[in-house]
């Protein structure tokens, strides 16, 4: 199963939890397969259209899913998927 690497700020969604095995074939079911186990997750990194937030970079394997086929993504066993929220500042 593909695991998710959760950032800090995103812990308390996953119970503390810094990695999470999920099912699915595609990153996108992925990120529903995480959601259903721990919901808030899909409304973190999807908007309303069902496409990645602006502001929430994913990486599968350290690429860039936008790079790539974005939620089409295929994950497979051992993948590692990486959720890196955006840093803004000045």
């Amino acid at each position: 199963m593909p695991r998710f690497r959760i950032p800090g700020p995103l812990r308390r969604l996953s119970n503390g939890e810094i990695t999470v095995e999920v099912g699915g074939a595609d990153l996108g079911s992925a990120i529903v397969a995480l959601d259903e186990r721990y919901p808030g997750f899909r409304d973190r990194l999807l908007d309303d259209k069902g496409d990645l937030r602006q502001f929430v970079n994913v990486y599968l394997n350290d690429e860039d899913v936008r790079l790539g086929s974005g939620l089409s993504e295929k994950v497979k066993e051992g993948d590692e998927i990486s959720i890196v929220p955006a840093v803004a500042g000045g």
